[in-house]
């Protein structure tokens, strides 16, 4: 095995010109095919279109939109003139869309209509007025000054907006000097991709990811599912996250093979994909394998072109890969890390036994050094006793955007980026994670900073204070737990909570629980003691008769 130093353009032509007709993305819900080659053209066009709207090299552009056909045309045309795709979150509401594109400095937002429960387009004009009295082009927004373009993804016009159509019209009859005089330019170490992650406190940062971050650790994830050109993965997880863009399109773009889209997980459409299309591999976090394999129409389905893929996200129940092994045919592997590792630290292997690859998540990746690190003394940790993983190599971030504290505090003098979960190391070289060091919440693969939930419920009236917390959740692995001490005279109800939080936070953040006390519990030195929270919870459910899903 090897690192390569290819951008994501370099990729993309190379098997443009090596497999011009091979097919790369398939939407066979809707019959939909590009080759290599269609697609790299329409990526260039794509690419100068921007070039001639003001988009240059070091822009921020920003993606809101589900797995749709062109959120990888502007993810690669960005890639090729420079320009840093920042992946947004498509539960966000306008509170953090807000944040991301007065912290990402963004210049150009690309959006689609929206999902169920959230209007992008009427979002963005409550955030941007003043797109509406603009000429497309000349937007000069009092509250964000680096906003100067949205793009709509799609055929409909919209007021001072593009639309795709007219991007690619405007980028087919540009020439092609500033375009590859641009792209001759680059190199694989610059950041190409910025996510942002809730980190271990408070708001999001934007996690800087160069080419050569996130290109080898999809090849590397690749390899260790033995990926040839023959393959072909049904990417049915979200884009926005790691988990799509790199673990699965990364794959795909280093491995030359097809990827079989899906826009919204659905568990039939996902389906019926692999069926029609005889994919080899699928990917997905617990609860998508679930509905998969409980879906009334399973068995109408034929899965046996399937090998392998990834179940990541969230704890992976044993019964549940013995049941995906089983009745989908493949060796399942997962994968652990983080958004600020690329996102792949560790990986079971193709070849790794059933008890490895169930129990276990694996051995660090090629060119990657994993080490247990004592959080207390800082040294690393013998076999079998547990300490915080940690990891150093190709893959860590170049850090976070603006904001040098943040980084210098996850990655020590001696280069190691510290994840925040505990684990421990087994004689063979495999890896256990155990806890977390921090509180974060994952959520069905969604990670939930505690502390943003906690600053924004300290806005509703009646609250004194709050604290939210980790439940065990079967079906999600963790799920949200606000407790509220509300002040005196108040009369504050769980609804009232959940409502004040709707359509101004985004869904999978929304506390399910609610428990209203008096007073929390302490440390001597009079810190909160969440553990103790957290066994609260699950009393106060036994109590008062709730069901924990």
């Amino acid at each position: 095995m090897q690192l390569f130093d290819r951008t994501l353009g370099d990729w993309l032509e190379y098997w443009a010109v090596e497999t011009p007709n091979n097919e790369f993305i398939v939407y066979s819900d809707r019959n939909l095919r590009f080759t290599w080659s269609e697609f790299n053209e329409r990526v260039n066009n794509m690419a100068k279109g921007l070039l001639a709207i003001g988009v240059c090299k070091g822009s921020h552009v920003g993606i809101w939109a589900q797995n749709v056909p062109d959120w990888m045309t502007f993810l690669y045309a960005c890639a090729k003139i420079g320009a840093v795709a920042v992946t947004v979150n498509t539960n966000y509401k306008d509170h953090e869309l807000a944040f991301v594109i007065e912290n990402s400095d963004m210049h150009t937002l690309c959006i689609t209509d929206g999902v169920s429960g959230s209007d992008y387009v009427e979002m963005v004009y409550s955030l941007l007025p003043e797109l509406k009295s603009t000429q497309r082009g000349r937007l000069k927004s009092e509250r964000f000054p680096e906003m100067k373009n949205v793009i709509y993804i799609g055929q409909e016009k919209h007021r001072g907006m593009y639309n795709t159509a007219e991007m690619l019209l405007l980028g087919s009859n540009e020439d092609d000097k500033e375009f590859l005089s641009v792209k001759d330019s680059l190199n694989c170490h610059e950041v190409v991709n910025m996510q942002y992650t809730s980190g271990t406190t408070g708001f999001p940062k934007g996690v800087m990811l160069s080419h050569h971050n996130i290109a080898n650790n999809g090849y590397l994830t690749g390899e260790h599912m033995k990926f040839t050109q023959a393959d072909k993965l049904c990417l049915c997880v979200p884009m926005f996250h790691c988990f799509g863009v790199v673990l699965a399109a990364m794959n795909c773009l280093t491995h030359g093979c097809t990827q079989v889209i899906i826009e919204k997980f659905d568990p039939l459409i996902t389906l019926a994909s692999i069926h029609k299309e005889r994919c080899t591999a699928v990917y997905g976090v617990p609860t998508m394998f679930i509905s998969e394999l409980n879906h009334p129409m399973f068995n109408m389905f034929d899965m046996s072109s399937l090998r392998t893929g990834i179940m990541a996200g969230a704890l992976c129940p044993i019964e549940l890969m013995r049941n995906v092994c089983e009745k989908m045919f493949m060796t399942i592997t997962s994968v652990y890390g983080l958004t600020e590792t690329s996102p792949g630290m560790t990986q079971t292997r193709f070849d790794d036994s059933f008890e490895v690859r169930c129990t276990t998540v694996g051995s660090n990746y090629e060119f990657t050094e994993v080490a247990v690190i004592d959080p207390v003394t800082g040294e690393i940790c013998p076999d079998g006793v547990q300490g915080e993983m940690c990891c150093r190599g190709y893959n860590v971030m170049k850090g976070y955007y603006k904001n040098p504290q943040a980084t210098s505090e996850v990655i020590d003098k001696n280069g190691y980026l510290h994840s925040g979960d505990l684990g421990v190391k087994d004689p063979d070289g495999n890896y256990r994670i155990t806890g977390r060091i921090k509180d974060m919440i994952i959520r069905g693969g969604e990670n939930i900073s505690p502390r943003e939930i906690e600053e924004f419920l300290y806005q509703m009236p009646g609250v004194k204070d709050v604290q939210i917390v980790a439940m065990a959740s079967p079906r999600y692995g963790e799920d949200v737990a606000a407790f509220v001490i509300p002040h005196a005279n108040t009369d504050i109800t769980q609804e009232d909570v959940r409502d004040f939080c709707k359509d101004k936070i985004a869904r999978y953040k929304i506390p399910r629980y609610v428990f209203f006390v008096n007073e929390y519990p302490l440390t001597g030195s009079g810190k909160i003691q969440k553990f103790k929270l957290r066994e609260m919870a699950i009393e106060l459910c036994k109590e008062q008769g709730i069901e924990i899903i």
